[in-house]
């Protein structure tokens, strides 16, 4: 029996927040993860309105990149063994396309086919205020098996720049595929004394 390499999709969608997801890509590169990149053509502009990267960077960042638009894709298929997926930022639609299983793009069809397969996908959602059917897209990803992650920063560990929060964000992202990181701030508990001290 062979041992298959340990996988993660990255996804990146039209949400703002696409740092999210190049980052996510730069800190995968301090493991030996191999990561599978797919942008949808809306992530693509986001990106060259909220950063000084281009596609091409972004792409360089990652071990395998796939059209969005192209069906046939490994990712496409459950077997094609992953650890999952994470989609960094995830626009309101892409969501919406998962929620229903009506998938559209290789992006969603990607995050099904982990679904159906039962492994771990962490949706960064991006959008506020949220109406009714935000939510209830949230709900049925969730109940489908979908963990919903909305990129909300945590102050106690005092974030003194825009990557510091950032990075905290996603190595509790990291946090739940078991990834090792030292992106996160632990919270070591209040007015804790361990004994001996």
């Amino acid at each position: 029996m062979t041992s298959h390499p340990k996988r993660l999709i990255v996804g990146l969608t039209g949400a703002s927040g696409a740092i999210y997801g190049v980052r996510l890509l730069r800190l995968l590169q301090e493991t030996e993860i191999e990561t599978h990149l797919v942008m949808s053509r809306s992530a693509k502009i986001t990106l060259t309105q909220e950063t000084d990267i281009d596609v091409a960077e972004v792409s360089a960042l990652a071990s395998v990149v796939h059209p969005v638009d192209n069906i046939g894709a490994s990712i496409a298929s459950g077997s094609f063994k992953t650890m999952g997926m994470v989609i960094a930022p995830c626009s309101m639609r892409s969501l919406a396309e998962i929620a229903t299983g009506v998938t559209s793009s290789l992006v969603t069809r990607a995050a099904d086919v982990v679904l159906k397969e039962r492994r771990r996908l962490v949706l960064m959602v991006r959008e506020a205020p949220l109406h009714l059917g935000h939510l209830r897209a949230m709900t049925a990803a969730t109940e489908m098996g979908a963990i919903v992650y909305p990129p909300v920063p945590a102050f106690y560990a005092r974030p003194a720049s825009l990557e510091q929060m950032v990075d905290h964000t996603l190595g509790r992202v990291l946090d739940l595929f078991e990834i090792e990181n030292t992106a996160v701030s632990r919270w070591g508990g209040l007015n804790s004394i361990k004994n001996g001290e």
